[in-house]
């Protein structure tokens, strides 16, 4: 016990006259978690460290400055060079020397850490010429690492492997992860290929949904076979699918069901993995409400800040609160578009069927509805919201199919609906309806 509490003094002692950077790049628990596709060409694995892990390995807190490694191994089975096509796994994506030099240490920083106590002890100025000279040493020692770890931008070749990390923009809950390996042949043949209107290269697209810890997503608090348990689920002929999709509810209600707020106008019929990974790489989970999410909810609307995990308020359909909410944030907490969904009874081709609303915040504004007499306010024209899902998810590739049925009813502009806060709405009353894929469909 002694000689621990000894050993913490030392080390205090030693990083307030140097600075200390003790990086441990052999730490790996994150591989326990990785997930591996693979097809004739090649075997991908990815993993996720978390912020803390990443900490550990890189010796700087690289979650902070909004970085998030990915891992990435690539073993190519094919005939020719692969190259991994980064910008597919993320346009906005860090070089090593960036990420390094995002988190190194700066001298100013350095040196303001004598701050106050420098003017009372001004001995301790004289130290600073040894912070300075270790936090370049640090530096230097920073940027080799990284780029050693870092997955580097070369040509995998045949029978052989490469991995490494990939410095990728930080997200939160579940991250969407798209490999795409480009076959790379001669520029001769390139050239060939172009002049005798050939297909491009073969191109290996790997698709990973990769959970994270970091947000309390409120879907983790919801056991959906105890929702719905499989003894109450009706399967549904594609006869009269239909007729029991525009049978489901109209809107949403509040709590005690005596008012009708929102139009029930989505329905999304898939497994829930699908559903995350159609959803996840354009659109955010919402954390739970608590007094933590509260707070920094407050402060992104205060602040005019982006929160991009903010919570929710509750809508109820089948006597309960959503079982999962997703947003788009854009500038502000004030702009976003969300989205809830709700699992129903119905099931079609074995998939569960989630019900669901959704409509675009386009700003606040005063209300007696609400607890702190402020709510946001939405675009009146639902359909634009209900049909943005649609081409969103198209444009993912994520839709077999798609069409619309009946659901709450026409409301034109001279006689619209009001949601439970009073704001406006009308539509032409029809919901949308998407089937899935399973898997990323091409463009």
């Amino acid at each position: 016990m002694i000689d621990r509490a000894l050993a913490t003094i030392r080390d205090r002692l030693r990083r307030l006259f140097v600075v200390v950077y003790d990086p441990e790049p052999g730490f790996r628990p994150f591989i326990a978690r990785s997930q591996r596709q693979e097809n004739a060409a090649a075997c991908v694995t990815v993993a996720v460290p978390t912020t803390a892990e990443s900490r550990r390995i890189f010796g700087v807190p690289v979650g902070r400055h909004g970085i998030q490694p990915v891992f990435v191994r690539v073993e190519n089975r094919s005939a020719e060079g692969l190259r991994l096509q980064v910008v597919s796994l993320d346009p906005a994506y860090f070089t090593a020397t960036e990420a390094a030099g995002v988190c190194h240490h700066s001298f100013l920083r350095r040196l303001a850490a004598f701050g106050a106590l420098g003017w009372f002890l001004l001995p301790l100025v004289l130290l600073a010429p040894l912070k300075l000279l270790s936090a370049w040493q640090a530096n230097r020692r920073m940027d080799d690492l990284f780029r050693h770890l870092a997955f580097r931008l070369v040509p995998v070749e045949p029978g052989s492997s490469a991995e490494g990390f990939v410095f990728a923009t930080a997200d939160a809950g579940t991250k969407a992860v798209h490999v795409r390996l480009v076959a790379l042949g001669s520029p001769g043949e390139a050239f060939a290929r172009a002049a005798d209107a050939a297909p491009p290269p073969a191109v290996a697209d790997f698709h990973f949904t990769v959970p994270v810890p970091g947000i309390d997503a409120d879907y983790l608090r919801r056991d959906f076979a105890s929702v719905v348990p499989p003894a109450d689920v009706v399967e549904c002929a594609l006869a009269d699918l239909a007729s029991r999709l525009a049978a489901l509810p109209a809107a949403t209600t509040n709590a005690a069901a005596t008012r009708t707020g929102d139009p029930v106008n989505l329905v999304v019929i898939g497994s829930f993995p699908a559903l995350l990974a159609a959803f996840i790489a354009r659109w955010d989970e919402s954390e739970s409400i608590t007094l933590a999410t509260c707070w920094k909810t407050a402060k992104a609307f205060l602040l005019g800040t982006s929160y991009r995990y903010s919570p929710v308020s509750a809508l109820h359909l089948f006597g309960r609160d959503q079982d999962i909410a997703l947003q788009r944030t854009r500038r502000t907490i004030n702009e976003r578009l969300h989205l809830r969904l709700w699992l129903s009874t119905l099931a079609f081709g074995g998939k569960p069927v989630w019900v669901g609303q959704v409509s675009r915040d386009i700003g606040v504004r005063f209300t007696r509805h609400a607890w702190n007499l402020t709510t946001h306010r939405i675009d009146p024209d639902i359909d634009e919201s209900r049909d943005y899902v649609l081409e969103d998810l198209l444009a993912a590739g994520r839709v077999q199919a798609a069409g619309y049925v009946g659901g709450v009813g026409r409301r034109d502009r001279a006689s619209p609906g009001r949601n439970l806060t009073g704001d406006p709405w009308f539509s032409d009353g029809r919901r949308v309806v998407i089937l899935l894929a399973d898997s990323r469909r091409p463009s």
